[in-house]
């Protein structure tokens, strides 16, 4: 007796939950990424052969770019907060409200106190384009870093703060030097170098 064959055909596969879990996990991506801010200036920090990484909380970076111009950056919107009142206020800078929550919303900054106000009063599309100068560090004592670390300490009074030099990699060694002397008046002799 012969068997009855049943006809053969494709199985059918619905790719409709397939097409919405790839789109959810999509939309998921792209809300949850957190963006790298822009820099003023661009840093290329040489290579390393260590493989521990940066601390990204809780951490007050110093760049240095190849002219030797000196910027600073906390990740902190809170503490930097308490950075910028603190600084208003034993530098007499005199900033407005607004001026210090343009300071919140910056990157990072790079000018003396005596042009900060001026800066901070611009909208963010013109402080972009900003050629900053950098913070002075030239003198014996640290120049105006000094008060930038100093300020950030207290910021920071009672938790750890990851200090990181970010230094391009054709810097000249007397930058370099005044920042480490900015963080010795400061008593600071734990930090981190930022490398490829």
């Amino acid at each position: 007796m012969p068997k009855i064959k049943t006809p053969k055909h494709a199985p059918d596969n619905d790719m409709t939950p397939f097409v919405d879990v790839a789109f959810l996990i999509l939309s998921f991506f792209m809300l949850a990424t957190k963006f790298k801010p822009e820099e003023p200036v661009e840093v290329k920090t040489p290579n390393s052969v260590s493989s521990a990484a940066v601390p990204e909380k809780d951490a007050f970076m110093v760049s240095i770019d190849k002219g030797g111009r000196v910027f600073v950056s906390m990740d902190n919107p809170e503490f930097k907060q308490v950075l910028i009142d603190n600084l208003n206020k034993t530098r007499n800078l005199g900033l407005t409200p607004a001026e210090m929550k343009s300071f919140v919303n910056s990157p990072s900054v790079g000018v003396p106190f005596n042009q900060l106000k001026s800066l901070l009063g611009m909208d963010p599309e013109q402080l972009k384009k900003v050629n900053q100068p950098g913070i002075p560090v030239s003198d014996s004592l640290g120049g105006e870093l000094n008060f930038w670390v100093r300020d950030a300490l207290v910021a920071y009074q009672g938790r750890k703060l990851n200090l990181l030099i970010k230094a391009d990699n054709s810097t000249k060694y007397p930058a370099f030097k005044s920042v480490l002397t900015a963080f010795k008046k400061n008593d600071q002799n734990k930090f981190l170098l930022v490398t490829s």
